[in-house]
């Protein structure tokens, strides 16, 4: 198998940004947010899934990584291994010499279970900053709590919008 510098792929143009889409998976209608989100991704971007959310799109083929045969679209596995997606961007940090907030790097998580909460708790104490949840908030997250997250951590919440969402990801916001 022929290795691939992520660093070199990266500096290359290559890659874009790497968009972690993760979480809860459910029935309702607004959750094809997740699907759209991906599929409207620049050839570019690479793809993370985590957590149940994945099965909107890991059947899907998004190609390569440029010509390096990297596939676009990497599981992560399921939301008990968050932690081992953390360890990924940690490593990439490392290896570009730079914070984790530092890199080009989206999370946007779906929110259903207590589970995807803990990991979102998890996210925040280490300090993982732009993250971006929905599309419904959980019925036990008041507008207080929600504020709280917003202005002191950053939160952000889906735009329904895919197009303007993805404009303002890779705008960094």
């Amino acid at each position: 198998k022929r290795q691939v510098s992520t660093q070199s792929t990266w500096a290359s143009g290559n890659i874009s940004r790497f968009f972690v889409i993760g979480g809860c998976d459910g029935f309702e209608g607004e959750r094809g947010y997740y699907t759209d989100l991906a599929d409207k991704l620049p050839n570019d971007a690479v793809i993370l899934t985590l957590g149940c959310g994945k099965y909107r799109v890991n059947q899907r083929d998004y190609g390569t990584i440029g010509k390096t045969g990297i596939p676009r679209l990497l599981d992560m596995g399921q939301c008990n291994d968050s932690y081992g997606a953390i360890q990924v961007a940690l490593a990439l940090a490392k290896a570009y010499k730079c914070g984790v907030n530092d890199l080009p790097l989206n999370l946007v998580l779906s929110w259903f279970e207590q589970k995807a909460v803990v990991v979102l708790l998890s996210l925040l104490h280490l300090g993982i900053k732009p993250l971006r949840v929905g599309p419904a908030l959980p019925a036990f997250l008041r507008p207080a709590v929600v504020e709280v997250l917003v202005r002191d951590f950053g939160l952000r919440l889906v735009d329904p919008n895919v197009q303007e969402d993805i404009k303002r990801m890779y705008a960094g916001q």
